[in-house]
Order: structure tokens, then sequence, then C-alpha cells
């Protein structure tokens, strides 16, 4: 069973879609209960790092992701899901993040932010989680991009103007995407299978 964290910022619509397409059984959690019954869940996101982290803090879903993580099991973030697992963000000043992945999301400097659309992403570190992407175009809407510490834990790359931005980022069985799978067509509901059966 696929969790979909639900925390009043995702974008649950669509990814409830893609994943009703692909045959995944999945459902929305918010308790610890919950977040016991799954074998992978994915932290959805689009918005603000701030108020989707406090309504994480204060909800005390910051926390289950953390012992779900901490478990071993698979653990996706996508876009302000994915950045919500590094330690900080230059969005909220002072503000911790999940920190699941030692790093710091940082605002784009391409020049053209926000970055919108469609983008081919290329592959660096593997991972089993979610495939090979090398190649692949995926849809884009974010503003900052995260940066970790961590060289090997960049798993993936786009171009944004003439730079290289990290747009996967991963370590062991927690891996974020900054793109929307869910919006992305073939190879963004092949990432979503892949993900159900690693």
């Amino acid at each position: 069973m696929i969790g979909v964290v639900d925390y009043g910022a995702g974008n649950l619509q669509s990814l409830g879609n893609a994943l009703d397409h692909l045959g995944l059984a999945w459902t929305l959690i918010d308790s610890g209960d919950a977040f016991e019954r799954c074998d992978r869940v994915i932290l959805p996101g689009v918005g603000h790092f701030r108020s989707a982290m406090e309504t994480l803090m204060r909800s005390g879903q910051s926390e289950r992701v953390t012992l779900f993580a901490q478990s071993g099991k698979p653990l996706l973030g996508i876009c302000l899901g994915a950045q919500l697992l590094l330690e900080s963000s230059e969005e909220a000043p002072g503000l911790a993040g999940i920190g699941l992945i030692p790093g710091c999301v940082k605002r784009l400097t391409c020049e053209t932010v926000p970055h919108m659309g469609w983008n081919r992403v290329r592959s660096g570190q593997p991972s089993a989680m979610i495939g090979d992407l090398g190649g692949a175009h995926f849809y884009f809407a974010h503003s900052y991009v995260c940066e970790p510490t961590i060289s090997e834990q960049r798993l993936a790359v786009t171009d944004c103007g003439t730079l290289d931005v990290c747009v996967v980022v991963g370590c062991d069985n927690v891996v974020g995407v900054q793109f929307h799978p869910e919006k992305s067509g073939d190879a963004g509901l092949g990432l979503l299978e892949r993900f159900a059966r690693c």
C-alpha cells in the first residue's frame, strides 16, 4: 500500500489520478497508525516551504515521516515534498526542514525564474527506487532547487538556462524529485510504477 501524506499542501488530485491509472493501491495518510500500514510513502507538495513545514511540525507528521524513513521503507518526495526532505531552505530562513538528506534548498539563479514546463533530465547516480531517468522529459514548476551537501546524493540534473541544476536527490531509501511525475506523461507514470515495485 502506498501512503500519500495529506497535510494540505499537495497536488493530491493529479497524483491520485496517476496512481489510479496505474492500478496501484494507495491511501491518504495523516496519522501514525496510517503510516504503519503502508509499505511506501509519497510526500507531495506545492507552495511555500515555511507554510508546509510548519503544518507538518504542528500535526506531528514531520516526525512520522522521519520514523517511516528510518524504518528503511521507500519514501518519495515530489516538488516541495522533495525540498522538505533537506535540512533548510532559503525560502524560509531559520526554519529546519525534515533533514533526511543533508543540504539546503536554494533559490534558482538561472535566467528565467520560476522554471516552468518540460525539460530533459540527465541521470547522475543510479537509483534502484526510481530507475534511470536519463533522457526523459519531465514537467517542472519551481523557483527553488535542492542542493545536497554530499555530491553522491545528487542523482540527476537538468538544464536551466546555462546552469545544470539538481532535480533528483537521494539517500538510501529516500528520494526526492523536483519535477511532477504525475504531470509528466509516460515518463512520470513509469517512475511512479518503478517506485511502487522497488
